[in-house]
């Protein structure tokens, strides 16, 4: 007779569970991210067909992301009351049809309230998909799940700009080239449902707004919590100030190159998936304070290469700078959600929140930066985003492990004596207190998909 306060076993990396999982996981990150990204590569079309100004056109990208961040919290509590992988299917399937609907869009302000729409479906899938991976992954083989989620963001943001800018040049019409990549969404969608293992290891819980915010208000002291969000504020902000307006730079002189022929550099985001996977298994293998500095220096170093007017500079420093950024939200987001399950707080859905509004507040302030100062300007502005998400990531070393309410927490020794050693040692308090990933007792209310 089984125990009902034994949960099922937890997914461990080499499983069919494990490969399941992550796969449809991967499938998921690569569809939020192409559905939210394919308009990049229209924004000079977008501007010329309106009439637009390159940070009026980055709007249908910003009001996305703003109204993904907005809803994230209010979604995560009904995930938590419903169903982890239903509410991950539905936003998949919403988000793919609204933009074939957007196709249809008759100008400008209807496009954008369709924009609005899609980031609010896809909030459904990022406020589960990070709790559901660490329900069910075995906690010594989350870092490679949460890798490789990150890297179906980096596919997705590439395949994404492909599809579009490919249809795009073929048809001509921005149209055409929206609904094609709806289209294909909807197929991804379609897979991730037939895929994704049973939330097994999922406790339905009655939905409580007063205790939800209860649980962001506690995660909003952490001091490394703190540091986290910022890191995923001002470096998503940099990134998509790159990927927004580089098109821009690239067809203007001394490039003067074709709007397809600039599109053809979001390849660049494949070196992404690989670097974010690669980063998972670095972090089980070495800490997450070994990671985290060098993926944000390699990000710097990714802006200053492109300075250089060359494509043979551009190129090279573009795939730098995509391979360090992503790399380090691997890190930064693994790591909140790791801290957060040991203080019991709901620290993921907070970090979305600054990740996503630092997409679509940084992305359009990278705008104004671009046209007052040309990519000099630019670069400038994101490489003191990016300063700033060093320095959080160096005082990092200087707050104390997390403990489980009513426990002791583990202090680190004063910031003249810090060393990676002691953030390593707070890390691996903070793994230690977690629930043990194959009896995690359950409530008796069940589990559910």
């Amino acid at each position: 007779m089984t125990d009902p306060h034994i949960s099922p076993a937890a997914h461990t990396r080499g499983t069919p569970g494990f490969r399941r999982a992550t796969g449809a996981l991967f499938a998921a990150g690569m569809t939020t991210f192409m559905t939210l990204y394919c308009v990049q590569a229209l924004l000079p079309a977008l501007s010329t067909h309106f009439d637009l100004s390159p940070a009026a056109s980055s709007l249908t990208i910003s009001v996305s992301t703003a109204a993904m961040a907005v809803a994230v919290v209010p979604l995560t509590a009904l995930s938590d009351a419903w169903s982890r992988t239903g509410m991950m299917s539905l936003a998949l399937g919403a988000a793919a049809l609204l933009g074939i609907a957007a196709a249809f869009a008759p100008n400008y302000p209807t496009l954008l309230v369709f924009r609005v729409l899609q980031g609010l479906a896809l909030a459904g899938l990022q406020a589960t998909a990070m709790s559901y991976l660490a329900e069910e992954v075995h906690r010594e083989s989350l870092g490679q799940a949460m890798g490789l989620y990150v890297a179906g963001n980096g596919i997705g943001g590439m395949a994404g700009r492909l599809v579009a800018d490919g249809v795009l040049d073929l048809t001509g019409s921005w149209r055409w080239a929206i609904g094609a990549v709806g289209a294909v969404a909807a197929v991804a969608a379609v897979v991730f449902h037939l895929t994704v293992p049973a939330s097994v290891r999922f406790v339905r819980r009655e939905a409580r707004p007063r205790a939800l915010a209860s649980a962001i208000g506690r995660a909003l002291p952490d001091g490394a919590l703190l540091r986290l969000y910022l890191i995923g504020f001002v470096a998503m902000a940099a990134f998509v100030t790159v990927y927004n307006y580089l098109g821009f730079r690239l067809i203007e002189a001394p490039f003067n190159l074709s709007q397809t022929t600039a599109g053809l550099l979001f390849i660049a985001y494949t070196a992404g998936s690989f670097s974010s996977a690669a980063a998972g298994r670095l972090v089980d293998r070495y800490g997450r304070p070994r990671v985290l500095l060098p993926a944000l220096f390699v990000t710097i170093a990714g802006l200053v290469v492109m300075l250089v007017p060359h494509l043979g500079a551009v190129i090279p420093g573009l795939v730098i700078f995509t391979v360090g950024f992503f790399a380090a939200h691997a890190v930064a987001s693994g790591w909140v959600g790791g801290r957060s399950t040991v203080l019991g707080v709901q620290g993921a859905a907070v970090y979305l929140f600054f990740y996503y509004i630092g997409s679509a507040v940084g992305g359009s302030v990278g705008g104004i930066a671009y046209s007052a100062g040309a990519w000099n300007g630019l670069t400038l502005y994101c490489g003191g985003l990016v300063a700033v998400a060093l320095l959080s990531a160096v005082t990092l070393r200087w707050v104390r492990s997390a403990a489980r309410p009513g426990s002791p927490a583990v202090q680190s020794p004063p910031p003249a004596a810090e060393s990676v050693e002691s953030a390593e040692s707070a890390e691996a308090a903070e793994a230690a207190a977690e629930p043990s990933a194959v009896t995690r007792p359950g409530d008796g209310s069940g589990g559910g998909r």
